[in-house]
């Protein structure tokens, strides 16, 4: 079943997890990074978390800079600039829960990506990092095989 051209061609794009502090980021600067001007990419949280830095380790691998990320929950994303996204993708239960609620109101798609929660990994600090690089490959496959049409179309 296709989904509608909303879903297919977003414009604004939210991703959501449990405490926007590892999963939501990486996703959106690895989105952002793709698609620097052809769509409008954020992420929340359920909850308020702290920035992870085996996250921003990971993305700095890959060139990319996280260290700046603030993260914010639904609420406060909407308190700013409101909640004008056509689709959500949540990478955590709770994060789908909350989205689907949001719905009710909103206009938007939800997409649920299962994605692990790398912070519950035990070991050394590179059994761990290699945790985290798992769920940034992961994020990285998924966006580009949902987003691949977004380039042709942008140009």
């Amino acid at each position: 079943m296709d989904a509608p051209p909303r879903a297919r061609h977003p414009q604004a794009v939210l991703f959501s997890c449990g405490f926007n502090s590892v999963r939501s980021p990486m996703a959106e600067s690895l989105l952002q990074q793709m698609f620097p001007h052809a769509l409008y990419v954020k992420s929340a949280g359920v909850k308020k978390g702290e920035l992870d830095p085996f996250a921003v380790a990971v993305m700095a691998e890959l060139g990319q800079d996280i260290s700046g990320h603030k993260p914010q929950t639904f609420e406060e994303l909407e308190d700013w600039e409101g909640l004008n996204f056509d689709l959500i993708i949540t990478l955590s239960p709770e994060a789908h829960h909350k989205a689907l609620a949001l719905t009710h109101t909103l206009a938007a798609d939800v997409e649920y990506w299962p994605t692990p929660d790398p912070t519950t990994t035990e070991g050394s600090r590179e059994q761990k990092l290699q945790a985290y690089r798992d769920v940034c490959d992961g994020l990285l496959m998924r966006i580009r095989r949902r987003f691949s049409k977004v380039g042709a179309a942008s140009g």
